[in-house]
């Protein structure tokens, strides 16, 4: 099964991911200033049952990869390295860049929940991430990958739902003038990708 260390290092990884702005991210904070510590919560709710669809996605992909060939496999690390060094090239990139507050209706809450799994349901990005993401940390000797890529997808919610939960309700002055600060992004972004890049090499050197 999954190694202890491995686990604790998916862990570390995930939140530190998690914490970078991104249009989850920003989505649920923005909701949570604009329409209440419900609202925010509820949109993080939406946004973290949306990865039990990419997790199943991810897992039944790596498992057809891994049925078809060698060849395969060695063609989806490379492409799927190339894509984490890339979102690393692109985070390094646009580290000073301004995050954009946009402002939300009020709205129910299953309707911000609805709208918050399909916005991470529908995002291709996401998709991609897990595909390339959750892969690095399976045990291939032990076998069960599916299995195990479950786990991990399951881990990740979890993690993305209690910190986008938390940063929604506590979405007050703090959350705004934190997220606003040039040095917050320009920190954040930086972390995120050294993160990508240091996965996407990692990946480079994964066996079947």
């Amino acid at each position: 099964m999954i190694t202890i260390s491995s686990l604790l290092f998916f862990i570390g990884a995930a939140v530190l991911l998690i914490l970078v702005p991104g249009p989850d991210l920003i989505f649920a904070v923005t909701q949570g200033l604009t329409s209440g510590k419900k609202a925010g919560v509820m949109t993080a709710i939406g946004l973290s049952l949306g990865n039990v669809i990419h997790t199943l996605a991810a897992a039944l992909g790596l498992s057809l990869i891994l049925k078809t060939s060698a060849f395969a496999f060695t063609l989806f690390k490379i492409l799927a390295a190339g894509y984490l060094l890339y979102l690393a090239y692109m985070s390094f990139k646009h580290r000073k860049d301004p995050i954009e507050w946009k402002q939300g209706k009020n709205q129910s809450g299953f309707q911000l929940l609805l709208k918050g799994f399909m916005m991470n349901v529908l995002n291709p990005k996401v998709a991609l991430f897990f595909l390339t993401f959750l892969p690095q940390f399976v045990n291939y000797s032990y076998g069960s990958e599916a299995l195990q890529l479950i786990l991990l997808g399951v881990i990740f919610l979890v993690l993305s739902g209690l910190i986008f939960g938390l940063l929604a309700y506590f979405a007050g002055a703090f959350s705004e003038q934190l997220l606003s600060k040039p040095s917050f992004g320009i920190w954040s972004q930086t972390a995120g990708s050294a993160i990508f890049a240091a996965l996407g090499i990692k990946l480079l050197f994964t066996k079947m």
